[in-house]
């Protein structure tokens, strides 16, 4: 049901970038009939919706010895893998959270996109926008489309969220200029073009 890279990274990541401080607690995986939620100790140092491209380790030396045992590549792109296979997948668009002492990822289980509330619509177009910034290409109405499986004649309800993403401030026009609808692309917010 899930993707075993994207498992293995949230794992290692998880791992990684706990916080040795808090004490009482560990990281934890547990395991729903919809949902998988990996959680460390510790609240992440960077934002939750730069996991994608930025990158800062809290732990050098453990980072350096699970790079060493291939566990992982301390390049940053463990995120980046989650989510691209989340969209191979055909899954909702993991969430990424921060609580009062802890960093919390779920992995949701297959939903159609009818059963995909608006939240999850978002979350995701926001997501596959910045994967795409980071692969060097820019998200349109039809990369999302594909994201989400839908065909053509879906065009206006994609439109619709790109829209809703847009108000929310979590993506923006990559041609702020252009009036051109079936030719706009999208990057995220924190771009500047």
């Amino acid at each position: 049901m899930f993707p075993e890279i994207a498992i293995r990274e949230l794992v290692a990541n998880a791992l990684i970038h706990q916080d040795f401080n808090e004490t009482g607690t560990s990281v934890m995986v547990e395991i729903y009939g919809d949902r998988i939620e990996v959680s460390n100790p510790g609240k992440s140092i960077i934002s939750t919706e730069r996991f994608v491209d930025e990158y800062q380790s809290r732990n050098e030396t453990l980072a350096g010895l699970m790079r060493r045992l291939k566990m992982c590549e301390e390049q940053g792109l463990g995120i980046d893998r989650v989510i691209a296979s989340a969209e191979m997948f055909q899954l909702p668009a993991p969430y990424f959270g921060v609580g009062e002492k802890h960093t919390l990822v779920v992995m949701y289980a297959h939903k159609t996109f009818e059963e995909m509330d608006s939240n999850e619509k978002i979350r995701a177009c926001f997501q596959h926008c910045v994967l795409r910034w980071v692969m060097n290409e820019k998200m349109t109405n039809g990369t999302l489309r594909a994201r989400f499986n839908l065909p053509e004649s879906k065009s206006e309800t994609v439109s619709r969220i790109i829209n809703e993403a847009t108000l929310q401030g979590k993506i923006k026009p990559n041609d702020p200029a252009s009036t051109s609808k079936r030719y706009a692309s999208y990057v995220p917010y924190w771009t500047t073009t």
